[in-house]
């Protein structure tokens, strides 16, 4: 029986399951600071189920710098977990696991400051679930709106979906230089759409050499 195969999802920011926020006092765009800033994008819930209803693992894999840069408790990333899990709910949908690296080299936690294996681009969460959900990665997406995700993915030996619009800068930046996104989407409900159309494909190549097997194997 061959391994299940996993949805990545990305959760760091985020332009994949929630929007970004403008913080006025940093002036900056950067990821929820509070509940209530914490705001589920439109037909995420429906995507997930939809990827739950192609028998896929839908796992999250997020970098998550706040608390080791002293931005926020441990605590808020549980607020955040329940919120999404009831708008999940709501949509018969569900997220089958969530890995979280809280490591960031220049955190002020002191037991969270380092350099570490799960932080993306590193692959340490990927590989990480896919020993405890016996997943296999080569048949298995990754779905980010950044060029870290993108990296991660590639290295896990995963298909890669970008969130977003992908420009020919991000090319200069991404490692190795000129790496690309297998697909590209405006937001996880076209990701998921893309990916039931690549199983789609695969199932019937997979279909046809096997009917062409049986027939070689007749002829013989």
């Amino acid at each position: 029986m061959p391994s299940p195969r996993a949805a990545f999802l990305d959760r760091d920011r985020d332009g994949v399951i929630n929007s970004l926020v403008y913080h006025e006092d940093a002036g900056v765009i950067d990821s929820p600071a509070n509940l209530s800033q914490f705001r589920i994008l439109p037909r995420v819930p429906r995507a997930i189920r939809l990827l739950n209803d192609l028998g896929l693992r839908v796992v999250i894999v997020s970098n998550q710098p706040g608390i080791a840069k002293g931005r926020f408790a441990a605590g808020l990333l549980s607020e955040f977990e329940r919120k999404l899990q009831a708008a999940l709910k709501i949509a018969h949908a569900r997220v089958d696991a969530t890995y979280y690296c809280l490591h960031h080299p220049e955190g002020i936690v002191k037991s969270l400051r380092k350099r570490c294996a799960c932080r993306k681009p590193g692959i340490g969460m990927l590989t990480q679930a896919a020993c405890d959900l016996g997943l296999s990665l080569s048949d298995s997406y990754m779905v980010g709106d950044g060029l870290t995700d993108i990296e991660a993915g590639t290295r896990a030996g995963c298909s890669t979906i970008f969130v977003g619009r992908w420009k020919c800068e991000h090319c200069q930046f991404i490692h190795p230089p000129g790496l690309t996104p297998t697909f590209t989407a405006k937001d996880l409900w076209e990701a998921a759409q893309f990916i039931r159309t690549d199983l789609s494909e695969h199932t019937t190549e997979t279909y046809s050499s096997l009917s062409l097997d049986n027939l070689v194997q007749k002829i013989s």
